[in-house]
């Protein structure tokens, strides 16, 4: 008698739903990262009207921003190395519950002090939920398409930015800044709702035959991780550089594009990279990221010496957009990978390499437009691009190679 070995029909069965990707849990962890993206910058976008809200100036609303990112910064890698040992599903549900309360505190502030709070607990909650999300999509995918499985988690990233923080700006503006805020939250709300409903948990990373944890300090170190982390902070450097400050170097051009214009150009651009790249890397890691940095670095050598022309900053625009849509899948897979079991710890570095290049993008582009026109933008963008190519040769050996599931 046999009570140990389950019916043939029943075994090909759960083997075929382990094969599948779950796309719906997928796509609920895409639109997390998309509250995450567009709840960071979303203030840019409404400076004045935050101003007026709480009677401010819109220097002191800048620092809304500043605190998000300061959260992220501080908490992510603590807070993932303490809670590696839990659930996932539960520790992901408790961090965006977080996430909904602080956002919601800010979109009901009527102190200035109150809303910096607010925005550096959002930050920090955002920070371990980025930590969290390539691990766990990467840990309930099969094995052999996990590069899909982080293309389609990573894609909510490009489109905060292409789409979520027009719109947020849109939003606040039509009617009041705190119904941008308040519509984030609902929004995280029910995704994570949908999330406790249908999405498989996941083991913690320390919770296999009895692991000892590896200190923060030596996860950094493994081979793989910190050139990983510099392609990072390079790459959103030169990009974020641009991204901030369009206006300013639109007016370098001949007037005829509208910077609203030239973002849904961005974003539909981003789209095609996620799929692009969703579609290649599982087979072609290294290729794909050395194709995207030569692309990226020659949109922005089209920038500069197109500067005048709108159809050549379109065409730059769209190779910018498609190579940075894809960006986030190939390094949160570079990061999974080199990390290995630790690649939650791993993956708690991006959120602060990214927001550490956010902070310095935005200095270094208030700095030279101080002195210069637009046109120092591009450049910023091409010597970024061109360092960023030369860390991936560099690191080669030790990473950048294809993502293996948890």
């Amino acid at each position: 008698m046999n009570t140990t070995s389950p019916a043939p029909e029943h075994a090909t069965a759960f083997a075929e739903q382990k094969a599948r990707l779950p796309i719906v849990t997928l796509v609920l962890l895409a639109v997390i990262g998309f509250v995450l993206i567009t709840m960071e910058t979303l203030p840019a976008g409404l400076l004045p009207v935050i101003a007026d809200g709480l009677n401010t100036s819109e220097v002191s609303v800048g620092l809304l921003v500043s605190a998000y990112a300061l959260g992220t910064v501080i908490v992510t890698i603590p807070a993932i190395s303490l809670t590696r040992s839990l659930r996932r599903k539960p520790l992901l549900l408790a961090a965006i519950a977080g996430l909904i309360t602080a956002n919601t505190l800010t979109a009901i502030s009527n102190d200035l002090v109150l809303a910096l709070s607010s925005r550096f607990i959002a930050g920090a909650f955002s920070g371990i939920i980025w930590g969290m999300l390539a691990a766990y999509g990467l840990k309930i995918s099969p094995q052999n398409r996990a590069g899909r499985a982080l293309a389609i988690v990573s894609a909510g990233a490009p489109m905060g930015f292409a789409l979520g923080t027009p719109l947020g700006s849109w939003l606040g503006t039509a009617l009041d800044w705190r119904w941008a805020f308040i519509a984030l939250s609902l929004l995280a709300l029910i995704a994570s709702v949908a999330l406790a409903l249908v999405a498989p948990d996941a083991a913690g990373q320390d919770s296999q035959s009895g692991r000892e944890r590896m200190p923060v300090v030596r996860v950094f170190r493994l081979p793989g991780v910190a050139i990983t982390l510099a392609v990072i902070f390079a790459w959103m450097l030169a990009s974020n550089t641009v991204y901030t400050y369009l206006t300013p170097y639109l007016r370098t051009s001949d007037g005829s594009l509208h910077v609203d214009m030239q973002l849904f150009i961005f974003g539909v651009s981003s789209v095609a990279g996620i799929a692009l790249v969703g579609a290649l890397l599982d087979r072609h890691p290294r290729l794909l990221l050395h194709g995207s940095l030569v692309v990226f670095t020659a949109a922005a050598v089209t920038l500069l010496v197109g500067h005048a022309s709108t159809p050549a900053i379109i065409i730059a625009t769209v190779l910018w957009g498609v190579t940075f849509g894809g960006a986030p899948a190939q390094l949160q897979a570079a990061l999974t990978t080199s990390g290995g079991r630790d690649s939650d710890v791993a993956n708690s570095f991006l959120p602060v390499a990214f927001n550490v290049a956010i902070f310095v993008a935005g200095i270094l582009g208030a700095a030279l437009l101080a002195g210069l026109d637009g046109l120092a933008l591009p450049i910023v963008m091409i010597v970024f691009g061109l360092i960023a190519f030369a860390l991936t040769i560099v690191g080669r050996r030790t990473a950048f190679s294809a993502p293996q599931a948890s």
